[in-house]
């Protein structure tokens, strides 16, 4: 069964029951209810509809804000409906997707909105451990309807959705700033900074993004994800990736020939461009790929492509979902400001996160592979299960020309023709510590392979190793 729903071509006159059943399957959607007061001055469901549906046949549990009900802000009742939703969800091993749109905790109920909020972020941290959680924003969520959707594993945001701690009234009283809702907290902002994983035109798409999403998951933390059949890939695998080193190419492009129907859902795809993360199938089986991106930055690894990596591993490995790493990166990026942005910490959490990964784990070195970035990037030593490198690959230290440049250097100025002697020397020290095969003897890679290759071992890889640990 297709993963995406049909959508309606608008979204923004459907009321919260109407946005739930259009994420669940057709007939599955029931709502429940808890606490609701019963003054006549509050509405039916204190302004959130909640409850339990389907989406590709697997039950879920979700929740809905409507922000035409009080602007959509958190009560004491409010709250008790999306709390016994999350605990459902996490007694019956279930999903939680809430579709978020709200103002915050409500003035007029003072303490117990803030003790709400304290509630629903308590849970949100201990339904971390057992289930799958994705969070939609649409419209203006703003106070604690911005912190809860950060607490969740994905966040899927529309164009015209703006999500801040402080909205731009406060910021201009509290700083003298002004801003606009957009700058402030729209896709554009927390698709580059991280919040926001997927970014969708409007809500009916926001929705098929998060079915398309819960497909690649397992139902609960500890079970695994499920296969479907398999789908071919087209294309030759190494023909988009050029011989010169030097030579841009967009390694979304390789992986599109490696993974089933050449499709991978993209997370992040504004943040960090420079590491690729996203969700795809080989031979039916969902796996999480992290690949260097040539194209920004020529692949360097800096401060938020390693924290973009490092979250991308942890919640791979918190769902069960393999890891399939391509490398093409000249290292990490040198230089004060990365060494002031925490270049060392970030590059560690990228480290500690591979090394501590409990899934299968396996790494295609492309075309070059330098110093600590090779290590970082899911090394054989560092835990890797299996290590490929294609033919033309270069892995050591460092490139060879910064390497004799240190090793040769008293040669090379001595030298009646400088560059020259650079030059050969180089060549020299590349074919006996750079080439894949030298790295093949030394164990440092288990085989070298042709990049045509890449998609039959992976499958086979993947079918030796099995599922998590």
């Amino acid at each position: 069964m297709s993963a995406v729903a049909t959508a309606p071509p608008s979204s923004r006159h459907l009321t919260p029951r109407e946005r739930l059943e259009l994420l669940c399957d057709p007939g599955t959607f029931m709502a429940i209810r808890t606490g609701i007061r019963s003054d006549t001055s509050v509405a039916d469901g204190d302004g959130v509809v909640a409850g339990a549906g389907a989406v590709a046949g697997r039950p879920i549990y979700c929740y809905a804000q409507d922000p035409a009900h009080m602007g959509g802000s958190l009560g004491r009742s409010h709250a008790d409906s999306i709390v016994r939703a999350m605990r459902l969800a996490g007694e019956s091993g279930a999903p939680v997707v809430g579709l978020v749109e709200s103002g915050g905790a409500r003035l007029q109920d003072g303490h117990e909105a803030l003790a709400g909020y304290g509630r629903i972020f308590r849970a949100s941290v201990e339904l971390s451990r057992l289930v799958p959680q994705i969070s939609v924003v649409s419209g203006v969520s703003a106070g604690g309807g911005a912190y809860s959707p950060a607490l969740t594993d994905f966040v899927v945001m529309t164009e015209d959705a703006r999500m801040f701690l402080t909205g731009p009234k406060i910021v201009r009283e509290a700083l003298g700033e002004d801003v606009g809702m957009d700058d402030l907290g729209g896709p554009r902002v927390h698709g580059q900074n991280g919040v926001c994983q997927i970014t969708a035109p409007d809500l009916p798409q926001a929705i098929a993004s998060v079915r398309d999403l819960l497909s690649f998951l397992p139902q609960r933390v500890g079970a695994q994800p499920e296969t479907t059949a398999p789908e071919t890939a087209r294309g030759r695998t190494g023909e988009p990736v050029p011989h010169e080193a030097r030579r841009v190419y967009d390694v979304r492009d390789v992986i599109s020939t490696v993974v089933d129907g050449c499709r991978m859902l993209e997370l992040d795809a504004r943040w960090a461009r420079n590491m690729v993360t996203g969700l795809a199938r080989i031979d039916g089986r969902p796996v999480g790929v992290i690949a260097n991106q040539p194209r920004w930055l020529g692949g360097v690894i800096d401060s938020d492509a390693a924290e973009k990596g490092a979250l991308f591993v942890d919640r791979c490995s918190r769902f069960g979902i393999p890891l399939v790493v391509f490398v093409d990166t000249p290292g990490f990026m040198p230089g004060t400001r990365q060494e002031g942005a925490g270049v060392i910490r970030y590059g560690a959490q990228l480290l500690r996160s591979f090394a501590a990964a409990a899934v299968p784990k396996l790494t295609v070195i492309m075309r070059k592979a330098y110093g600590g970035a090779v290590i970082t990037m899911n090394s054989r030593d560092l835990g890797a299960d299996m290590v490929f490198a294609w033919p033309d690959a270069e892995i050591g230290i460092m490139a060879a020309r910064q390497a004799v440049g240190i090793t040769e250097r008293r040669t090379i100025e001595a030298a009646p023709d400088p560059s020259e002697a650079h030059e050969e020397l180089a060549d020299e020290y590349a074919g006996e510590h750079l080439t894949a095969s030298a790295a093949a003897v030394s164990g440092f890679v288990d085989e070298v392979i042709e990049p045509e290759e890449t998609r039959a071992r992976l499958t086979w890889a993947l079918a030796l190793l099995g599922g998590p640990r």
